[in-house]
């Protein structure tokens, strides 16, 4: 089920990351804490009264002079208005309305998009006079808030909330969605075109082609399946062009929407640190993965080629092991048909439900197989356990104290898991409560 998307969009230095920073409720542009994932990034999961969307920080677009600014700004508010179902336009209230503040919401007021105003900054109970001028974009109602303070933060998302599209979040049809991401030129829009049987998306040999994410709803045996093509996704250091910077907001809303993500790598380049980054982001999103590894066909094999690739992926996507993978040759054909079954197995995998009496008989198999830790005297019990939700699986585990519960118990936990039930192509999450809380705490 794909969540309503949140755009944050603003010039430089006006607050949009502290206050994503802040929404997330943790500064995860330096916080990591699934082992063996590196990338910078811009998409978080977040909640407000119970209400969970996605949210899209637009920041660290830095000019490279003055003149550039208006074009840049332009080129981010677009990028919001393909993806989002809310933009949030930020303006630093102490600045006042700049000419890009005014450029831009004439912009947004085109879109047929909810807008919303904040005017950040605003650090006391008292408004300034000033304030009323934002009232000039035409945006509406400017909220008051001050990010670094969390002033007024809850009055904003309260509006964010109430300006989600009726049905957002709702399942859009019972077709699989999958996502084709990687870095440009890995093959994704010749593996669609190979996978339709004609030539419906651009394909060129000049990275970067694809900068929109294109939506091709197709059958395959009786079948639904809706294809998304994303715009590569590159390394900072080699983006010239703005609009290059922007394909990355526009991929993450794809891996948003979809329900599993074809990670495309090049079998000549091997696993490089921004597939790791994109495959973090996948990751993060809970979403269905297969590693697809194509251009197999240009590459010397010898008699263990293929167990050599594969032990290199599982080294340098630990932290994604549970991902199947596939090789093939969109230029041959080779392997192509797996594809898509293997994303239809995926997608299956993650919506699978345990029965209840079936998943604690195996956590008590296997706590006696495997003693729970103990700290000064006082050892680990896990009570009950139960499958609460769907896309991804997540199990809650009823136990005496959440501390006693370390990482490696935990991923001891959820190797018994998928060795009994599967669960392959689909990360797992679980959730430790103590006795006492309720499953919504």
């Amino acid at each position: 089920m794909s969540k309503p998307l949140v755009a944050v969009v603003g010039r430089p230095n006006v607050g949009k990351s502290t206050f994503f920073n802040k929404v997330v409720g943790k500064r995860v542009s330096i916080v990591e804490d699934t082992p063996g994932v590196t990338r910078d990034r811009i998409y978080a999961e977040a909640e407000w009264s119970g209400i969970h969307f996605a949210l899209i920080d637009t920041g660290g677009i830095e000019p490279e002079s003055k003149d550039v600014i208006l074009s840049q700004m332009r080129e981010q508010a677009e990028a919001a208005m393909d993806t989002s179902d809310v933009i949030l336009f930020m303006v630093d209230g102490k600045d006042g309305i700049t000419a890009s503040d005014r450029e831009v919401a004439a912009m947004l007021m085109k879109t047929g998009k909810k807008i919303v105003l904040a005017v950040n900054k605003i650090d006391t109970a008292k408004i300034p006079d000033d304030f009323y001028d934002f009232y000039e974009l035409g945006l509406g109602e400017p909220i008051p808030v001050s990010a670094a303070n969390m002033l007024n933060l809850g009055d904003l998302l309260d509006r964010i909330i109430e300006s989600f599209p009726q049905g957002a979040g709702q399942e859009e049809e019972d077709s699989v969605k999958i996502a084709m991401i990687g870095k440009p030129n890995v093959g994704k829009s010749s593996l669609i075109n190979k996978l339709l049987g004609e030539n419906r998306v651009i394909v060129s040999p000049i990275a970067g082609t694809t900068r929109d994410s294109i939506d091709t709803p197709f059958e395959k045996d009786g079948e639904r399946y809706l294809l998304i093509d994303t715009a590569g996704i590159r390394r900072r250091s080699k983006v010239s062009e703005n609009i290059e910077k922007f394909s990355v907001v526009r991929a993450v809303a794809a891996i948003e929407r979809c329900d599993v993500c074809m990670l495309m790598i090049d079998a000549q380049d091997g696993i490089t640190e921004q597939d790791k980054k994109i495959a973090g982001i996948a990751h993060d999103a809970g979403k269905g993965i297969v590693i697809v590894v194509n251009k197999w066909d240009l590459i010397d094999k010898e008699t263990n080629t293929m167990n050599t690739f594969r032990k290199e992926i599982a080294k340098e996507l630990a932290f994604m092991s549970y991902a199947p993978i596939v090789f093939i040759s969109v230029l041959t054909g080779q392997r192509v048909d797996n594809v898509i079954k293997m994303a239809r197995y995926v997608a299956e995998n993650r919506a699978m439900r345990v029965p209840t009496g079936q998943l604690n008989n195996l956590v008590s198999d296997a706590m006696m197989m495997k003693q729970p830790p103990s700290d000064k005297g006082r050892r680990l019990k896990i009570y009950y356990v139960t499958q609460v939700g769907v896309k991804p699986p997540l199990f809650s585990f009823k136990v005496n104290s959440r501390s006693l519960m370390h990482f490696s118990y935990a991923r001891y936990m959820e190797n018994k898991i998928r060795e009994a039930f599967g669960f392959e192509g689909t990360s797992i999450k679980f959730v430790f409560r103590e006795k006492g809380e309720k499953e919504n705490e």
